[in-house]
Protein backbone atom coordinates (compact mmCIF):
# COMPACT_ATOMS: atom_id res chain seq x y z
CA UNK A 1 0.00 0.00 0.00
CA UNK A 2 2.53 2.15 1.27
CA UNK A 3 4.51 1.80 -2.80
CA UNK A 4 1.08 2.08 -4.15
CA UNK A 5 0.58 5.75 -3.12
CA UNK A 6 3.51 6.85 -4.91
CA UNK A 7 1.28 5.89 -7.76
CA UNK A 8 -1.33 8.84 -7.46
CA UNK A 9 1.05 12.09 -8.91
CA UNK A 10 3.23 9.66 -11.16
CA UNK A 11 -0.51 9.25 -12.82
CA UNK A 12 -1.42 12.64 -12.98
CA UNK A 13 2.09 13.89 -14.62
CA UNK A 14 1.10 11.84 -16.92
CA UNK A 15 -2.28 13.12 -17.60
CA UNK A 16 -4.25 9.73 -16.44
CA UNK A 17 -6.96 10.30 -13.83
CA UNK A 18 -8.84 6.99 -13.90
CA UNK A 19 -6.59 4.99 -11.70
CA UNK A 20 -7.81 3.48 -8.97
CA UNK A 21 -4.89 1.44 -6.32
CA UNK A 22 -6.12 -1.24 -4.76
CA UNK A 23 -4.35 -3.92 -2.49
CA UNK A 24 -5.66 -7.54 -2.89
CA UNK A 25 -6.48 -8.63 0.34
CA UNK A 26 -6.87 -5.47 2.27
CA UNK A 27 -9.92 -4.11 1.61
CA UNK A 28 -12.03 -7.13 0.21
CA UNK A 29 -15.32 -5.42 0.07
CA UNK A 30 -14.18 -2.80 -2.40
CA UNK A 31 -13.03 -5.86 -4.37
CA UNK A 32 -16.23 -7.25 -4.09
CA UNK A 33 -17.73 -4.56 -5.38
CA UNK A 34 -15.53 -4.12 -8.07
CA UNK A 35 -15.81 -7.35 -9.15
CA UNK A 36 -16.24 -7.97 -13.11
CA UNK A 37 -16.43 -3.71 -13.64
CA UNK A 38 -12.95 -2.89 -14.46
CA UNK A 39 -11.73 -2.12 -17.83
CA UNK A 40 -8.08 -2.61 -17.07
CA UNK A 41 -6.46 -4.40 -14.40
CA UNK A 42 -2.28 -4.21 -13.95
CA UNK A 43 -1.14 -6.83 -11.72
CA UNK A 44 2.33 -5.58 -10.38
CA UNK A 45 3.10 -8.03 -8.56
CA UNK A 46 5.44 -8.76 -5.37
CA UNK A 47 8.95 -10.63 -6.62
CA UNK A 48 12.48 -11.44 -6.51
CA UNK A 49 13.37 -8.06 -8.11
CA UNK A 50 16.13 -9.89 -10.49
CA UNK A 51 15.60 -8.08 -13.19
CA UNK A 52 17.46 -5.33 -11.10
CA UNK A 53 20.18 -7.14 -10.11
CA UNK A 54 23.04 -5.47 -12.30
CA UNK A 55 21.79 -1.99 -9.81
CA UNK A 56 21.31 -4.31 -6.66
CA UNK A 57 23.49 -7.31 -6.90
CA UNK A 58 23.20 -8.35 -3.42
CA UNK A 59 19.70 -9.40 -3.98
CA UNK A 60 20.94 -13.14 -5.31
CA UNK A 61 21.96 -13.46 -1.47
CA UNK A 62 18.45 -12.81 -0.42
CA UNK A 63 16.37 -15.39 -3.09
CA UNK A 64 17.02 -19.11 -2.41
CA UNK A 65 15.19 -21.03 -4.35
CA UNK A 66 12.51 -21.90 -1.23
CA UNK A 67 11.65 -17.89 -1.29
CA UNK A 68 11.19 -17.68 -5.31
CA UNK A 69 9.04 -20.69 -4.92
CA UNK A 70 7.12 -19.00 -2.63
CA UNK A 71 6.51 -15.51 -4.22
CA UNK A 72 5.36 -17.47 -7.25
CA UNK A 73 2.98 -19.12 -5.00
CA UNK A 74 1.35 -15.46 -4.24
CA UNK A 75 1.71 -13.97 -7.65
CA UNK A 76 -0.50 -17.04 -8.50
CA UNK A 77 -2.96 -15.97 -5.84
CA UNK A 78 -2.86 -11.87 -6.27
CA UNK A 79 -3.25 -12.92 -10.62
CA UNK A 80 -6.61 -15.46 -9.54
CA UNK A 81 -7.73 -12.54 -7.68
CA UNK A 82 -7.20 -9.57 -9.97
CA UNK A 83 -8.82 -11.37 -12.67
CA UNK A 84 -12.12 -11.92 -10.60
CA UNK A 85 -12.17 -7.75 -11.04
CA UNK A 86 -11.77 -7.65 -14.93
CA UNK A 87 -15.18 -7.20 -17.18
CA UNK A 88 -15.73 -9.09 -20.04
CA UNK A 89 -13.74 -7.59 -23.07
CA UNK A 90 -11.57 -6.37 -20.42
CA UNK A 91 -7.75 -6.70 -20.27
CA UNK A 92 -5.34 -8.14 -17.40
CA UNK A 93 -1.55 -7.35 -17.38
CA UNK A 94 0.56 -9.31 -15.27
CA UNK A 95 3.84 -7.64 -14.63
CA UNK A 96 6.83 -8.10 -12.81
CA UNK A 97 10.85 -7.16 -12.22
CA UNK A 98 12.32 -10.24 -12.62
CA UNK A 99 14.18 -12.05 -15.26
CA UNK A 100 12.67 -16.01 -13.45
CA UNK A 101 11.06 -18.13 -15.37
CA UNK A 102 9.87 -19.49 -12.31
CA UNK A 103 7.88 -15.78 -11.39
CA UNK A 104 7.01 -14.92 -14.95
CA UNK A 105 6.23 -17.63 -17.59
CA UNK A 106 5.50 -20.27 -15.28
CA UNK A 107 2.99 -18.14 -13.35
CA UNK A 108 1.34 -16.64 -16.48
CA UNK A 109 1.22 -20.52 -18.40
CA UNK A 110 -0.69 -21.27 -14.79
CA UNK A 111 -3.18 -18.60 -14.92
CA UNK A 112 -4.53 -19.50 -18.84
CA UNK A 113 -4.61 -23.17 -17.67
CA UNK A 114 -6.32 -22.39 -14.82
CA UNK A 115 -8.88 -19.63 -16.44
CA UNK A 116 -9.65 -20.26 -20.04
CA UNK A 117 -11.73 -17.43 -19.60
CA UNK A 118 -8.90 -15.49 -20.31
CA UNK A 119 -7.20 -15.51 -23.93
CA UNK A 120 -3.36 -14.64 -23.78
CA UNK A 121 -3.12 -11.25 -25.91
CA UNK A 122 0.39 -10.49 -28.42
CA UNK A 123 2.36 -7.64 -26.81
CA UNK A 124 3.90 -7.43 -30.62
CA UNK A 125 0.34 -6.62 -31.81
CA UNK A 126 -0.10 -4.63 -28.80
CA UNK A 127 2.99 -2.29 -29.03
CA UNK A 128 2.29 -2.37 -32.96
CA UNK A 129 -1.53 -0.59 -32.52
CA UNK A 130 0.22 2.17 -30.61
CA UNK A 131 3.19 2.49 -33.09
CA UNK A 132 5.72 1.35 -30.61
CA UNK A 133 8.57 -0.51 -32.77
CA UNK A 134 9.59 -2.67 -30.28
CA UNK A 135 9.76 -6.30 -30.60
CA UNK A 136 9.99 -8.32 -27.07
CA UNK A 137 8.12 -11.34 -27.95
CA UNK A 138 4.81 -12.62 -27.35
CA UNK A 139 4.95 -11.79 -23.89
CA UNK A 140 7.12 -8.07 -23.15
CA UNK A 141 10.60 -9.13 -21.95
CA UNK A 142 12.94 -6.33 -21.50
CA UNK A 143 16.80 -7.33 -20.64
CA UNK A 144 19.53 -5.44 -19.18
CA UNK A 145 21.85 -6.95 -21.88
CA UNK A 146 19.44 -6.41 -25.05
CA UNK A 147 17.01 -3.43 -24.38
CA UNK A 148 19.84 -1.65 -21.95
CA UNK A 149 17.14 -1.50 -18.87
CA UNK A 150 16.37 -3.06 -15.64
CA UNK A 151 14.78 -6.56 -16.44
CA UNK A 152 10.82 -6.26 -16.72
CA UNK A 153 8.26 -8.99 -17.98
CA UNK A 154 4.80 -8.74 -18.64
CA UNK A 155 2.09 -11.05 -20.32
CA UNK A 156 -1.38 -9.51 -21.00
CA UNK A 157 -5.05 -11.42 -21.04
CA UNK A 158 -8.24 -10.39 -22.38
CA UNK A 159 -11.44 -11.90 -20.65
CA UNK A 160 -13.85 -13.10 -23.26
CA UNK A 161 -16.95 -11.85 -23.40
CA UNK A 162 -19.45 -14.18 -22.44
Amino acid sequence: AKRLAALAPRAARAGVTSVHTLVLGDDDSRARRLAGKLDRVLVDAPCSGFGTLRRNPDLKWRHGPDAVAELAAKQCRILAAAARLVKPGGRLVYATCSILHEENDAVADDFQRAHPQFRPLSCIELFAGQRIALDTGERLRLLPHIHGTDGFYAASFEKIAA
